[in-house]
């Protein structure tokens, strides 16, 4: 604290100039908060009750109380830290203070082998903090292989965190504050000690120059200090809704190092690797094309609990591919080893060939306890009338044939999407629940009647082709809305103008997904169109809101306060290149996710959730489309895993290892394919 900033404190009114002194003077005492927390202070009608007090000759009792508050006042954030080993979200931590390693890890895993990788697009910048370029992989702000962080998540829980550049992690009452205590033996690859210096200069760039979404993340924060040398205190703006995501946001990010940067220019994207400290180096790069990575054998952090058994590939290699048919042929080529498969058509048609058969190859659905949420649902561009409009888009969205698209195009892969928490508790069913109506009700007025009465679904569906009533209700909805049908095309009833619908996705595949929608919407007259420009490009029009209907993966994880301020929260929204791609600006979504991000207990969280899911769904702000029923993960047999069904994700990169047995007979397998 700067004690030479001396904060205004106005006087109490109903005291005289002597007793306004005292009273004053009583403040000076107990105010330890940065300046734009004082006026929230409750120190001035603490002062005027005391001072009474005093006056009226309970002076024993005024010296007691005011000692006592003026000892719990003065006391200031991360005073006194009881530095833990991890934190966790409305549930107990698995692991206690002695473990050794995770339990998916594998501690005696042989450090060897190469993991072979594909990325689609291509990159053009390392500087991970920017909103700008296309970011290289593996230099992600969360971490990736190349940087630390101060805590390292659990891929066995729901929302926990366990220290990796921090030895501990303490936090404050009503969370006002969150300390961590950097481990004394962590270095840069240039041999450099890791510092409280580093942790203060990357909040500093990241609060400064960072992207919309870590800006956005970090909107809680309202000062960050050292203390002692290696101790770093962030400090919340308590006049904001408590932020349990927030430790876990500050945890979260890769720290950079002040010496290396300090020389350079942060604002702007680089081509120039930068230094990291993780347990991996770039070893080669051809810009746009591929990254190699290996394996740091003097890395600080690779006995340490969180890391024990991980990072086990000698090299770590990146292949760029622009299509996503190309990218396929290669892996069954074996020019890589492992990749999620993104499309149902691929995952039920293209793995039947020899390597398939003669067990070198494998498809594994792999079922996970993550947040599946909604997968690629077609969202709308809100800012731009008519879709600005939840009765032109829930037209929009009877149109839309769910169960021919899945029989069709998915081969029946998905679920039906009903909610943006599918595959956790936090997603509705059934009608509201007392704690839901309890959030609810205030709003009554400004949501839709069905949020009260029913849950969301699909509409109904024989899977061949759009039912007649669908079509009958949407008609009557666009001309609720002001458009109809003249001479076979849906126009405006006032000017003429005829409705028209552009569509974007990023990759060919995201606008197969809408040609049945688009062939409806020629039914009912609207011109709509479809283009999946490169990524750079798709990236670019998201972010600027240059589209009508767009497609992204929303899965929210089951710490979604911060995701869904991101994603829809109206702030988010008047901001350019920030995640809120739909510029969604409703009061009530608002509301409920700083209840979702204030929750105390399991089940408050459960009921905001809930109620938001109501809310937004029934909104129409977007086409739900289907929910993953499992990871799509296609793989050559080179690998092995410590493999468990309570993952939330496949940790592939980070926790397999090569199988030298393995390897050699998918290279011998081939060969006598060939032949």
């Amino acid at each position: 604290m700067d004690s030479a900033k001396k904060p205004l404190i106005k006087p109490v009114h109903g005291l005289d100039q002597e007793q306004n002194k005292s009273a004053v003077l009583f403040c000076s005492q107990i105010q330890w908060l940065a300046p734009s927390n004082l006026a929230a202070h409750p120190c001035a009608a603490l002062g005027k009750l005391l001072i009474r007090a005093a006056l009226q000759g309970k002076f024993l009792g005024f010296v007691a109380l005011l000692t006592t508050l003026t000892v719990a006042a003065t006391e200031p954030p991360c005073s006194n830290p009881d530095y833990k080993h991890g934190i966790a979200y409305l549930l107990p931590l698995k692991y206690g203070a002695d473990f050794t390693h995770f339990e998916w890890t594998n501690p005696d895993a042989p450090k060897t082998g190469t993991m072979r990788l594909p990325s689609l697009g291509t990159f053009d910048n390392y500087n991970n903090i920017l909103e700008k370029g296309r970011m290289a992989a593996g230099f992600d702000v969360g971490g990736g292989l190349v940087y630390d962080k101060l805590l390292e998540g659990a891929a066995d829980e729901p929302v926990s965190a366990y220290g990796r550049l921090a030895e501990g992690v303490a936090k404050g009452p009503d969370l006002d504050w969150v300390a961590f205590k950097l481990r004394d033996n962590a270095y840069w690859h240039d041999g450099e000690p890791i510092t409280v210096d580093d942790v203060l200069f990357t909040f500093e760039m990241f609060l400064e120059h960072g992207s919309v979404a870590i800006r956005t993340a970090l909107s809680d924060l309202e000062r960050v200090f050292a203390f002692g040398e290696r101790e770093v205190c962030f400090v919340r703006n308590t006049e904001r809704e408590v932020n349990p995501a927030l430790p876990f946001a500050i945890g979260g990010y890769s720290i950079l190092p002040k010496h290396y940067w300090e020389t350079r220019d942060i604002t702007k994207t680089t081509v120039e690797p930068p230094m990291g400290s993780g347990p991996y180096r770039l070893k080669r790069a051809e810009t746009g094309r591929l990254l190699e990575f290996e394996l740091d054998e003097d890395y600080w952090g690779r006995d340490i609990p969180v890391n024990r058994g991980r990072y086990n590939f000698s090299r770590i290699k990146f292949d760029y591919f622009k299509d996503d048919g190309v990218m396929l042929e290669a892996h069954k080529s074996d020019v890589f080893d492992i990749r999620e498969e993104g499309v149902s058509k691929n995952w039920a048609t293209q793995y039947d060939f020899p390597a398939v058969r003669a067990g070198l190859f494998k498809r594994d659905l792999r079922k996970l306890t993550r947040v599946e949420g909604l997968w690629w649902p077609i969202f709308w561009n809100t800012e731009k009338p008519p879709l600005n409009d939840v009765r032109v888009r829930e037209a929009l969205w009877l149109l839309y044939d769910f169960g021919w698209t899945n029989r069709v195009l998915f081969y029946n892969f998905y679920l039906k999407g009903v909610s943006l928490f599918q595959n956790s508790p936090m997603a509705h069913s059934g009608l509201p629940s007392e704690r839901e109506l309890q959030l609810l009700e205030p709003w009554r007025d400004q949501v839709p009647s069905r949020v009260f009465t029913e849950a969301f679904d699909h509409p109904p569906s024989t899977g061949y082709g759009l039912r007649r009533d669908r079509i009958k209700r949407a008609l009557a909805l666009f001309k609720e809305a002001g458009w109809e049908m003249r001479d076979g095309d849906m126009r405006n009833i006032e000017t003429g103008e005829q409705l028209s619908l552009n569509f974007i996705g990023v990759s060919y595949y995201s606008i197969r997904q809408n040609l049945s929608l688009m062939d409806n919407l020629a039914r009912v007259g609207i011109k709509a169109s479809g283009r999946s420009p490169e990524v750079s490009q798709w990236l670019y029009r998201s972010r600027t809101g240059k589209f009508d209907g767009n497609s992204n993966r929303w899965g929210p994880g089951h710490m979604p306060g911060l995701a869904l301020r991101n994603w829809f929260g109206s702030e988010s929204a008047g901001q350019d290149y920030g995640q809120n791609w739909a510029r969604i600006r409703d009061p009530v979504l608002d509301s409920l996710i700083e209840s979702i991000i204030s929750a105390k207990t399991a089940e408050d969280l459960y009921a905001a959730t809930r109620a938001l899911d109501r809310v937004f769904l029934w909104n129409f702000y977007l086409i739900p489309l289907g929910s993953q029923p499992g990871f799509r993960l296609v793989h050559w047999d080179k690998f092995g895993e410590v493999r468990r069904d309570d993952l939330n994700r496949v940790p592939f990169v980070d926790a397999w290892w090569w199988d030298e047995d393995k390897a050699r007979r998918v290279e011998e397998g081939l060969a006598a394919l060939g032949d």
